[in-house]
Formats: C-alpha cells, sequence, structure tokens
C-alpha cells in the first residue's frame, strides 16, 4: 500500500475562501437555456418558464455566481434583442456556434432564475462586434436605479427595481482566432481599459474581469497577460483563465495529471500579475478569474454532425464518466491551494452543455461530476490551511504528478476541519497521515467517498445512481494523528470537529 502524509497547522491559514470559486455559467449554446434551465412547455416548468427540477439541482450546488450569457457567443449579442417584449424580440444567427438565437429568453430573465437559484449574475459584455458605449449601457439598465434612458427602458420592461449586478467580464476569450471580433493584445487591452473605466464611472461599485489567455497552450499566452494588464491594470480587478482538460488518448494516468499543467498555469499568471504591479508600482494586487473550466472532448464527433442554423440543438452533451469526476475533484483541490489568488472560478457549464446536470423532456439527472462539485461547495468554506502533502509521484506526459491530490480547509464558525483528498493511483490504495497538531481532540465526523470499479462507469437518465458518493469511508482519530485508507482511484471527504 502506498503510502502519504500531510502535515497542516491551525495558524498557517492560506487564505479565505471566496465562495465565488464555486461558480457555474450558463452560454446561449445548444440546450443550456432553451431546454436547460427554461422550458415553458415542459410540465416541470414554473410559471415564468424556468425548470424547477433543474432549479433545485442547482440549489443543491449552492452555486454563488452564475457567468452569463457566454462564452463566445456573446462576442456577437445584442443584449437589447433579449429584453422587452418577447413577440417583438428578433431571431438572430449566431455564428460562433452556427445556431439560430430566437432571444426568447434574456437578461431580465436571466436575472430572475438567478434569485430562484439562490445565486448572483456575473455578466459578460460584447468587447468583439460593439464596444464602450454599449458596456457603459448595459451597466446602466442594470444598475441605475431610474430617470435615465436605460434605466427607465428597464422600468418599462417591468423591473422596476435595479438588478444591481457587480461582477461584469470585459468580453469573452478576445486572445481567440475563433472569437468574433478577435483582437491583438494591444487592441484589446485598450479597448478594456476604456470600457472598464465607462462602467466603473456609471456605477462604481462593481468589478471588472478581463480577458486573459483561452488556455495554457496559446501562443500569446504570457505576453498576452502583459500587454493587457500595462493598458488596463488601474481599471480590472481580476485577470480570467480558461482551461479545459481531454483524454482522447484514453490515458487514465495521464489525464488524472492534468492538475499538474493548471497548476503551473495559474502560478504562472500569478506571476505576470505580480511583474506588472510591481513594474507599475502599485498596491492593488491583481486576482484571477478561473471562469471556464472542465472536461470537454466527449461531444465532439457527435457535435460535426449537427444540422447549421438549427434551434437549441443537442451540442457539446458530454457524457461524464468517473475518470471526469476524479479529475473534476483535483481541479477543485487545485483551485483550492490557489485561493489566495483565486476568487472566482466558472465550471463550464451548468446545464446539458458540457454540464453536472443533464436533462430530458421527462427530467433531470446528475453526471458523474455532479457529486465532486457539491460536495467542495458544500464543505469547503472558511480557510484555506497550507497543505503540504507528501505524496509519491508517477511519469505523466506532464512531468511527475503526485499519486495525492489533497487540501485542507477550516470552517471555525461550523468548527470543523474538512480534508478533501484524491487517490490517483488506478491499482493501489494509499494510507494517509495527518498530524493534527492544534486539532488533536477532533474526531472524524464524517468520512464521504466517491468510487467506482471502471474509470468510464456513467451516469445516465435510466441508471442514475451507477456513480455516488457513500458514506463508507475508513478513517479515525488516535493520539492527535488522522489515519485514513484510499482505496485506488477514489475521492474523500474527510469531516472532522469535536
Amino acid at each position: 500500500m502506498k503510502k502519504s502524509k500531510v502535515i497542516i497547522d491551525k495558524e498557517f491559514v492560506l487564505a479565505d475562501i471566496d465562495s465565488r470559486i464555486y461558480g457555474s455559467f450558463i452560454e446561449h449554446l445548444g440546450r443550456a437555456v432553451y431546454g436547460g434551465i427554461y422550458q415553458p412547455d415542459s410540465p416541470m416548468a414554473d410559471e415564468q418558464g424556468m425548470r424547477k427540477d433543474v432549479l433545485a439541482l442547482v440549489r443543491g450546488l449552492q452555486v454563488p455566481v452564475v457567468r452569463y450569457p457566454g462564452g463566445n457567443f456573446v462576442s456577437g449579442y445584442c443584449w437589447e434583442d433579449g429584453v422587452g417584449d418577447r413577440e417583438k424580440r428578433p431571431s438572430r444567427i449566431d455564428p460562433a456556434w452556427g445556431t439560430i438565437e430566437t432571444n426568447r429568453f434574456g437578461l431580465n430573465e436571466f436575472a430572475d432564475w438567478a434569485k430562484k437559484a439562490d445565486t448572483e449574475v456575473m455578466m459578460a459584455v460584447n468587447l468583439g462586434t460593439r464596444g464602450v458605449e454599449d458596456a457603459r449601457n448595459i451597466v446602466e439598465y442594470c444598475n441605475v436605479p431610474g430617470g435615465t434612458y436605460y434605466s427607465d427602458m428597464r422600468k418599462n420592461h417591468g423591473y422596476s427595481r435595479p438588478h444591481d449586478i457587480k461582477l461584469w467580464c470585459l468580453g469573452n476569450e478576445m486572445d481567440g482566432p475563433w472569437q468574433m471580433g478577435h483582437k491583438t493584445a494591444a487592441e484589446y487591452g485598450r479597448i478594456a481599459a476604456e470600457a472598464g473605466r465607462i462602467m466603473k464611472m456609471t456605477d462604481p461599485t462593481i468589478e471588472l474581469v478581463a480577458c486573459g489567455s483561452s488556455n495554457y497552450e496559446m501562443d500569446t499566452f504570457g505576453y498576452w497577460e502583459d500587454t493587457v494588464l500595462e493598458a488596463c491594470y488601474d481599471e480590472v480587478d481580476y485577470l480570467s483563465m480558461h482551461q479545459y482538460f481531454d483524454n482522447k488518448d484514453d490515458n487514465a494516468r495521464d489525464f488524472l495529471a492534468s492538475t499538474v499543467v493548471l497548476d503551473q498555469f495559474i502560478s504562472s499568471v500569478v506571476a505576470v500579475c505580480d511583474a506588472v504591479r510591481a513594474r507599475k508600482k502599485r498596491e492593488k494586487r491583481i486576482n484571477l478569474s478561473l471562469d471556464e473550466w472542465n472536461v470537454w472532448y466527449h461531444s465532439n464527433e457527435q457535435d460535426k454532425e449537427i444540422e447549421r442554423w438549427s434551434k437549441a440543438p443537442h451540442q457539446l452533451e458530454d457524457v461524464y464518466n468517473f475518470e471526469d469526476a476524479l479529475l473534476v475533484a483535483g481541479i477543485l483541490i487545485t483551485i483550492l491551494r490557489h485561493a489566495d489568488r483565486v476568487k472566482v472560478a466558472c465550471l463550464a457549464q451548468l446545464v446539458n452543455v458540457i454540464a453536472p446536470i443533464m436533462t430530458s423532456d421527462t427530467g433531470a439527472w446528475k453526471q458523474t461530476i455532479y457529486y465532486p462539485f457539491e460536495l467542495v461547495s458544500r464543505y469547503g468554506r472558511g480557510k484555506v490551511l497550507h497543505t503540504l502533502v507528501q505524496s509519491p509521484t508517477y511519469e505523466s506526459c506532464h512531468g511527475d504528478a503526485p499519486f495525492l491530490e489533497c487540501v485542507v480547509t477550516m470552517d471555525e464558525e461550523a468548527g470543523t476541519l474538512t480534508l478533501f483528498a484524491v487517490n490517483k493511483s488506478l491499482d493501489e490504495d494509499m494510507e494517509l497521515s495527518c498530524c493534527l497538531g492544534q486539532f488533536g481532540d477532533y474526531r472524524v465526523k464524517r468520512h464521504v467517498v466517491l468510487s467506482h470499479g471502471d474509470v468510464k462507469a456513467e451516469n445516465t437518465e435510466e441508471k442514475p445512481d451507477t456513480v455516488v458518493p457513500a458514506e463508507n469511508g475508513k478513517s479515525a482519530v488516535a493520539d492527535g494523528v488522522l489515519t485514513a485508507v484510499l482505496p485506488e482511484k477514489s475521492f474523500h471527504v474527510i469531516m472532522l470537529g469535536k
């Protein structure tokens, strides 16, 4: 049996956990909106057409913020098309995804849905085909109480109170040649600075996210971040990161080692942010918004068959398996280990489109990745402790990777200490030990395990409970030391308290 050791100290606090790291994402793409969160002809819909079964599952994830309406979609979006009288809203082509957008659902409906889902809106503005003036106008529409053109327009649309949206994205993936209105780093930095400045003039209470690199492999990575922040450092609060992972080579060991890439990506972006800060001699520190992350590859081939200019097709509908759930758990642990700088993160996406929740006309169910997200979101609150992990490693295509992914959080209000751990070994159990120090009088209260013998096991509508967590973990505290057995390929949540 492999052996690992975790070292913590109550006084060695890395950071307070910003709950927004458990955010998610809804884009006007595929069936995320139509047939996902909104389906007025469904027997599961409420009086506004929102699916109640989906709302219940979203609330179960305790998602504090949801990014909207894109994504690639937003770079060609006119938000005015989706407000006001539904019967007068135009249908438009969406070149980003090759579909037709009916605009039956828009900004105000999403604000209503967010309230029902117990979440906040993270709004993205179009800096692709539009620009500074439109960015100002949408902030006025959403956040100004009244007495102006766009705030009164909102009132005429039936919303007397402002939506008071606090977190805004300055475009989406503007470094990507696939993006409508793609820009160079200098071009984007300039428009982000000017849009951000006038948006904060309209509402000084908002926070802004500038576009960073679309992924770690971009040719412009590093240069992009440096150039953009040189232009807009004083106007923005966060720099975005996007990263998706795949197992196209069907190599589970390499796939689970992908957390090494994410760790390097985050550390590298932090380094660039701090370099610009030092060069500019600023007190303000730019933090990170990992506002698109997930596993994405299962649906690539079937998406090639989608008819162009169709409406809400079955698009990007990855069916996730158990190894995907293990990687998602590892990603969440990695995010927590960088909680001093990652303050926002969005699982992309939330419903149907590369999502933890799937729907049909007859119901909704939880994919395998739902469970690690739910468990970490629910119990990973409070503070992150500096977690020193001593683990055996293995060779992967990403370099040496630890068999154990682990982080410890402390919730002083609840009086709990929670250890999250993934044993990535495919064929060997692991013994974990942790000297609890100042928590020596704590005992194991719960030990939840997510495991399955087959890494390819999936949850489907017919068999939704193939991969589910169980409270059958083997752990105990003796003489102030926590000892646990982590079976091969498994995710663990060990909660301790008095």
